[in-house]
């Protein structure tokens, strides 16, 4: 089974995080909400508050197969600021396991120098900091090991591709028939 962490920080945006977690729980993929704050409460952008599973420091990354970044423009802040989150970023890339961001997060990657090349999707806005990446004007995109997605109308797409990426395309149609997609 693969395992994945959702990076929550106060401010993310509701929809793009809970749609990952929604649809890869769906799917039997063992997902954990991951607060970066200091307790396990976290708010979103639409200061709706709910309790992670974990808080950053409790997690065991090296027996994680991706972790996604969800967007929003002070959840994307946070993340940015959270010097750990940075780092297992790092990780990851460099051991070649999947990193997904959308809406403003992929913006971390490209400051980070991990679009340079790649193929890559962020919100209109933050698209001038994915740095060195071939922009596209696709809901969600998957280069290698980046997956990328627009913004909060392209959560479903983006959850899809992630989804699609670990567990491959059958998990897909059957969780797109149990959500009448």
């Amino acid at each position: 089974m693969k395992k994945v962490c959702v990076f929550l920080a106060d401010g993310f945006e509701t929809i793009e995080g809970l749609t990952t977690v929604d649809v890869l729980r769906r799917a039997g993929v063992e997902v954990d909400t991951v607060s970066i704050q200091e307790t396990k409460t976290v708010t979103t952008s639409h200061g709706i508050s709910l309790q992670a599973d974990k808080l950053f420091d409790e997690v065991d990354y090296t027996e994680k197969d991706m972790i996604v970044l969800p967007g929003g423009s002070v959840g994307t802040e946070n993340l940015d600021a959270h010097e750990g989150v940075k780092e297992v970023v790092g990780q990851f890339v460099k051991a070649s396991k999947y990193v997904a961001a959308i809406c403003a997060a992929p913006s971390i990657l490209g400051k980070m120098g991990y679009l340079e090349g790649k193929k890559a999707v962020a919100h209109p806005s933050m698209t001038q900091f994915l740095y060195g990446a071939e922009v596209q004007d696709d809901p969600a995109v998957r280069d290698g090991y980046i997956i990328t997605g627009q913004a909060m109308a392209a959560s479903l797409e983006f959850a899809l591709l992630i989804l699609e990426s670990l567990e491959g395309k059958a998990a897909v149609d059957k969780v797109c028939e149990g959500i009448v997609r």
